[in-house]
């Protein structure tokens, strides 16, 4: 079947050279069964016009797209994984297969997970559980739908292999997923070529970066190119890090290979959504210190950029990045006050205020014990939502005097332009999550009877949600 006219292939990434990547071959699986394609992510990318059977072949066997890149290229990278550094990273499990642009003419990514061995497996076998890729769906779309900028899951094939995992019952069953992204350059990119004492080609990726991802951005006469996108990735990293935040969202691994340079969130393995509000609440079982816990974030992400930074020295003053670094916090603060608005669906007021309601609220969700999910979509649109939040199931808790202020703040704004309460979403009564007791849940489901209709049902009501809160950006 013919491309869509949307579909506009493209090869950047290879203008960097070889230093940056290893061509490696895919893994030949002994079966391919679609299990999700992201039909909606496909528009955007001019893909949706693809057979099933065209789908796999390009996603499940990866035969090359028509004008992007002729092989699949593992990243080179290096990180920090708990703040100790590890040279011997790289996609080990994946591996960037095409490159797109868009509608809006934003250059993206294809990427892989599962999908075979490359230089940098480190004895793995290169795959990933179903499991895995649902949960990864599931993060994604969740993340969308609350108006998180993130990396979309596009393609999940079960591949027909039994898994040995010490995480899970084994054997289980594999899969290979494709998520659609806004590159897969990493902090840890910059890294690898710093230990490596590789200066030229840090000066080379900096004018690829400012020149791919941030063509708004120009340099003042005599300026450092490095400055610039250094200060470009703290802003766009404080806004992701909030919007994690106001979504009650854990990532569980924020190494620098897992920062991308645009700031878009990417690659979820043990992530969680927290029950309740719980600064110390953490989603990997092996984060033993809370080094990632849910109120330690912002530090983490902080911790990250001054990997960066260090990295940079070449190119900028040590004075010029530390004062970035200084400024993270009050721009962190900022973007949170708006997160969370966007999070309640009011409009911003002015900053003394918006700082009020967000210490309110986010105070009584912790002191209360009330599901964080719960109160954004009770008062959604603030003093709208009066009534509606009074006369719901929570209304006696509404009613307290240990809600007062909360009470006071978010009956004083106005609601965002356009919100309906009378959509089916808000009129339903219950708020979507996505509690790892959801997920294990429909995981059952899946895994005991092969019945995939409770995570169609999932996916319809994130949708649902999503299309209520106005959070996914008209498809041009």
């Amino acid at each position: 079947m013919p491309f869509s006219p949307a579909f506009n292939p493209a090869t950047d990434h290879t203008r960097l050279g070889g230093l940056f990547y290893d061509v490696v071959t895919p893994a030949e699986f002994p079966r391919h069964i679609l299990r999700y394609r992201n039909n909606r992510a496909a528009v955007t990318v001019g893909l949706d016009t693809l057979t099933d059977a065209e789908w796999v072949q390009h996603f499940g066997r990866f035969a090359p797209l028509p004008g992007s890149l002729e092989h699949p290229l593992a990243l080179r990278y290096h990180g920090h994984q708990f703040q100790q550094y590890n040279p011997d990273l790289g996609d080990g499990r994946g591996f960037l297969f095409a490159q797109l642009r868009d509608r809006r003419g934003r250059l993206l990514d294809l990427g892989t997970k599962g999908s075979g061995r490359t230089p940098w497996s480190r004895g793995g076998d290169g795959r990933l559980t179903l499991k895995g890729g649902v949960r990864e769906i599931l993060a994604a779309a969740m993340l969308e739908a609350l108006g998180v900028e993130t990396s979309r899951a596009f393609s999940l094939i079960e591949t027909g292999e039994d898994l040995e995992r010490g995480d899970e019952p084994s054997p289980t069953r594999s899969s290979v997923l494709v998520r659609l992204g806004h590159s897969h350059i990493r902090i840890g990119t910059f890294q690898r070529l710093a230990a490596n004492g590789e200066t030229q080609a840090i000066a080379q990726l900096v004018e690829y970066v400012l020149e791919t991802y941030y063509p708004e951005l120009s340099v003042p006469e005599g300026g450092s190119g490095a400055q610039v996108l250094f200060d470009a990735v703290c802003r766009n990293v404080a806004r992701v890090g909030t919007q994690w935040m106001a979504a009650g969202f854990v990532h569980g691994v924020l190494n620098t290979d897992n920062i991308a340079i645009t700031g878009e969130s990417f690659d979820y393995g043990p992530w969680r959504f927290l029950p309740r509000f719980d600064p110390s609440f953490t989603a990997a079982y092996f984060d033993q210190t809370g080094l990632y816990a849910y109120g330690r974030q912002p530090q983490a992400l902080l911790w990250n950029l001054a990997r960066l930074a260090e990295c940079l020295l070449e190119f900028s003053s040590h004075k010029d990045l530390t004062d970035a670094l200084a400024r993270f916090p009050a721009l962190y603060e900022t973007e949170l006050d708006a997160a969370w608005c966007r999070r309640l669906g009011v409009i911003q007021d002015n900053p003394e205020s918006d700082r009020a309601l967000r210490h309110a609220v986010t105070l009584f969700m912790e002191t209360s014990g009330i599901p964080f999910h719960c109160l954004p979509f009770d008062w959604y649109g603030g003093g709208a939502s009066r009534e509606r939040a009074l006369a719901g199931p929570r209304g006696d808790i509404y009613k307290d005097a240990a809600f007062n202020e909360a009470r006071t703040q978010l009956e004083a704004r106005t609601p965002i332009p356009g919100l309906s309460l009378d959509h089916p979403y808000f009129t339903g009564g219950l708020p979507c999550d996505m509690l790892i007791t959801t997920v294990e849940t429909l995981w059952t489901s899946l895994s005991e009877q092969d019945d995939w209709q409770m995570l169609d049902r999932k996916l319809a009501e994130i949708d649902l949600m999503a299309d209520a809160l106005r959070t996914r950006p008209m498809e041009a």
